[in-house]
């Protein structure tokens, strides 16, 4: 006779062996499907979150009736989305290298807030350029993407020299960049803005939208399948020489 473990029975007599049981049906299920995809090197893992995403996105859709699928709320989740998965591209880079960014949010804040100002306030008032220029949205460009840079680089230049962990001096950036919009204008709205860098960020300006149309978009998505595809084709080819 064994030695019975306190708890052991309970454990395996509980909802446990169900789940195991159901871990066990899915893999076996799911095995053909593996089969076919090792040998294209497919990671699996994406799939599963895009089959997931799929799923809430679905779920999502029948909840609202059909509005959540529909051509205006995609558009406004796109818009809306880009900017942070902007910053999740440059975050990936930094949680590879065992760092984080607390300050990633406040950052962008203050520089969408200092382009605002430069447009609306520091080019047409104090440097008497006026609104509307040809060069306003180019130059309000350059103005983000320069600070971006250089604030960018202090904060890394701090802490890969400095010795300092970058939960400290990001938690300090956090601090110093959202309390800089609120020395700009006290957070209030900041208008009026070029026109063209409105449509740049997907606005609407009189019967201009800031889209490529319905079939660019189709056209241009499935340019980017069908990259995305020759990509993986030839890193597979490439691999086996």
């Amino acid at each position: 006779m064994g030695v019975l473990v306190p708890g052991e029975a309970s454990a395996e007599s509980g909802p446990v062996r169900p789940a195991r049981a159901l871990v066990t049906v899915l893999r076996s299920g799911l095995a053909p499907v593996a089969g076919l995809l090792r040998p294209l090197e497919v990671d699996t893992r994406m799939l599963g979150m895009v089959a997931a995403l799929a799923v809430i996105w679905i779920a999502f859709d029948i909840v609202s009736g059909g509005t959540f699928l529909s051509p205006r709320n995609l558009w406004n989740l796109s818009v809306q989305s880009a900017s942070i998965g902007i910053m999740a591209t440059g975050m990936v880079l930094i949680i590879v290298s065992r760092n984080i960014d607390l300050s990633v949010g406040s950052m962008l804040g203050f520089l969408g807030y200092t382009m605002a100002m430069f447009q609306a306030v520091w080019l047409p008032q104090s440097l008497g350029l006026g609104l509307e220029q040809p060069y306003t949205w180019i130059l309000a460009l350059l103005v983000g993407i320069a600070l971006g840079a250089l604030i960018g680089g202090l904060q890394g230049f701090i802490v890969a020299f400095g010795g300092v962990p970058s939960f400290i001096v990001t938690l300090g950036g956090l601090l110093v960049w959202r309390g800089l919009l609120f020395r700009y204008a006290q957070g209030q709205t900041i208008a009026p803005l070029d026109t063209t860098f409105q449509m740049l960020g997907g606005g609407t300006v009189g019967t201009r939208i800031g889209a490529l149309g319905e079939w660019p978009s189709w056209t241009l998505g499935l340019v980017l399948c069908v990259a995305i595809v020759y990509a993986q084709v030839t890193s597979r080819r490439r691999k086996r020489r």
